[in-house]
């Protein structure tokens, strides 16, 4: 609609005659666009973007769809068509539009979640979310549901967490197998490392091309734990090249991550298409490897005559074979197609640096660093860190949405900012050992706790002092991204495992009743709060390493509390007492020997100086 409408010299001019026009980023402003978006899927029963709403002057909404093309089609009206209707209605029916304005208010007002004194999650409705994920489970190409088929992240932590605890073998089945069809599958950027945003197949095979910051730390982070649980090659592979990606291509000259890769780019005539940068054609690998390597290549990616896309291009996979072949020939031609891609117009790079998804990058980089021995990358989350924190972090510890070029943003955090970059801090406490980050995520949890949460620890998605809007936004369920509800209370539970906190932990409990609620009814939506409800079945375990900074069992015995699969874990690091971090108070070395103390609510095991009796005691439920 930008193109086709807004940019449009006759509808501009209509537009500014009759209408005060307001464009709304969604991602700075996505308090803004869930008000809005709930009204038009009240409406009409389906929502979407573009997004078109028509407002009172008090910011009611009385008109609303998605898309409205420039000519009438299809039954559909045109925009210009729209705005005719709407001005006409607006100054010959002034008191009609006002009348339904007001009951579209009254309705959304009523529309509060119902939350209540509902119960903790216990082992029933995970076990019931697990047979609904099983039902959705797409046994032919992995993941959940039909086209479009978006990756299923969070599904798979809940899916990772739910076969450390119980030992489900169709837990861990799902979740390996969903890996490695997206893996081999044309949503992995088999040359550059990285996820698209999700398939428009149901094979994996097209996706749009679009990457998004989120995605990727989410998924980099969730291919770690499957090879933690697995120790699968390939899992690791994709780990570190989505890390990799990430660093390579999205981060910004400030050290923090820009929020996306535009999906289309100059095919090299001057004209923009999706896709133009990552689609291949047999004579374009020809041009590039030469007669035989290009017939390796065209076997090894799945490059047809046909093509799997647009004009006889494909999309590159892995559609059979060894996905992790390293032969020096595949590595050779791999390396020769990724250097000629690169002399292709790149896509388009947004470059605003969003709090919550510079959180959840954060806690990708810090723990792919720490499992693979890659300390540059524990250096570009820390980095990342340092700028939310001189940057976005006010001297009160409030949280702006976003930056862009060193300048914050004017937008407040909403809770998913509070939430993530809490998460991300807590990350690399249990990597790095340094107290400074646990204690930058109390004041951030501490805002949560008096900013966001309502009667019966119910959880808002704007603070108590935010903008007022035609409505207090309040969702629990997963969309791309973990709700800010049940990232706040994974947050909590975690920073309440580090430190003690009871009220920390008394909040968590109280907004993951919303998981007994919602998980067996629409687990795919809420996947990351089954993913912390089994955190908090399970404890979460509290596991304190303590030893001197050289100590070389030290480091061993970090690396292997880091390596625990135990749902939701939390490590610290340091020198006995050292005053840093709580968990290691009064945790003494055993023997004048480093050791480790396996815990729950502070309460330790006898500690254990070796890693496998370490890892034998983790073992252990």
């Amino acid at each position: 609609m930008a193109h086709e409408s807004f940019e449009d010299e006759a509808t501009a001019a209509y537009l500014n005659e009759h209408f005060v026009s307001v464009k709304v980023d969604r991602e700075e402003r996505p308090d803004v666009d869930a008000v809005y978006m709930e009204a038009v899927q009240a409406a009409t029963g389906q929502g979407g973007w573009p997004m078109t709403v028509f407002l009172t002057p008090d910011a009611e909404p009385f008109y609303f769809g998605t898309y409205f093309p420039p000519e009438a089609r299809h039954g559909m009206p045109s925009f210009r068509q729209v705005l005719q209707g709407v001005s006409e209605a607006w100054t010959g029916r002034r008191e009609e539009v006002a009348e339904v304005a007001g009951k579209i208010v009254r309705d959304l007002a009523g529309r509060e979640l119902p939350y209540g004194d509902t119960q903790l999650p216990g082992e029933e409705p995970l076990g019931q979310a697990l047979l609904g994920l099983t039902r959705e489970y797409d046994a032919t190409h992995g993941g959940f549901g039909g086209a479009p088929k978006f990756p299923a992240a969070m599904a798979v932590e809940f899916l990772l967490r739910h076969h450390a605890r119980t030992g489900s073998d169709g837990a861990l089945q799902m979740a390996a197998d969903t890996c490695e069809r997206m893996a081999r599958g044309g949503i992995y950027d088999q040359l550059g490392g990285g996820f698209a945003r999700y398939s428009v197949d149901r094979a994996w095979v097209v996706p749009h091309f679009e990457k998004m910051l989120y995605d990727n730390a989410l998924l980099s982070r969730a291919y770690a734990h499957l090879w933690r649980a697995t120790g699968s090659e390939l899992a690791r592979r994709v780990a570190l090249e989505t890390a990799d990606f990430m660093v390579r291509e999205l981060r910004t000259n400030e050290g923090g991550f820009a929020s996306a890769l535009d999906a289309d780019s100059d095919d090299g005539s001057g004209k923009h298409f999706e896709g133009a940068y990552y689609v291949w054609t047999p004579a374009q690998l020809r041009d590039v490897l030469g007669e035989a390597d290009a017939g390796l290549a065209a076997v090894h990616y799945g490059v047809t005559d046909e093509g799997t896309f647009e004009a006889g291009a494909s999309v590159l996979q892995l559609p059979q074979g060894d996905a992790l072949s390293d032969s020096e020939r595949l590595a050779s031609v791999r390396d020769r197609l990724l250097a000629a891609r690169e002399e292709r117009p790149r896509p388009g790079r947004d470059d605003k640096v969003v709090a919550a998804w510079n959180g959840l990058t954060i806690a990708a980089l810090a723990e792919v660093g720490a499992y693979f021995d890659r300390p540059d990358l524990v250096d570009a989350a820390i980095c990342a860190a340092d700028l939310l924190v001189r940057l976005h972090m006010g001297p009160d510890a409030r949280l702006a949405r976003t930056s862009m070029d060193g300048r914050t943003g004017p937008h407040a955090g909403v809770l998913e900012d509070y939430a993530d970059v809490a998460e991300g801090f807590l990350a690399l406490a249990s990597v790095t050992g340094e107290g400074v980050w646990l204690e930058f995520a109390g004041f951030l949890l501490d805002h949560v706790l008096i900013g966001f949460v309502g009667e019966n620890g119910a959880l808002y998605d704007t603070a108590h002092d935010a903008e007022t809007l035609i409505r207090r936004p309040q969702d629990p369920t997963d969309n791309a991204t973990p709700s800010g509800w049940t990232a706040a209370a994974g947050a909590l539970l975690s920073y309440a495992a580090q430190t003690g906190s009871e009220p920390h932990r008394s909040a968590a409990e109280r907004a993951l009743g919303v998981v007994t609620a919602l998980g067996p009814r629409v687990p795919r939506f809420i996947g990351h709060g089954l993913a912390v409800a089994e955190a908090l079945l399970d404890g979460p375990r509290e596991l304190a390493v303590v030893g001197a900074a050289d100590d070389p069992s030290r480091r061993e015995l970090h690396r292997a509390a880091l390596l625990a699969t135990a749902p939701g874990a939390v490590v610290a690091v340091g020198e006995p007492d050292s005053g840093e971090l709580p968990l290691l108070a009064g945790r003494p070395l055993v023997g004048g020997r480093a050791a480790a103390y396996v815990c729950r609510n502070f309460t330790c095991d006898v500690p254990v100086s070796g890693v496998e009796a370490l890892r034998e005691r983790l073992g252990r439920a």
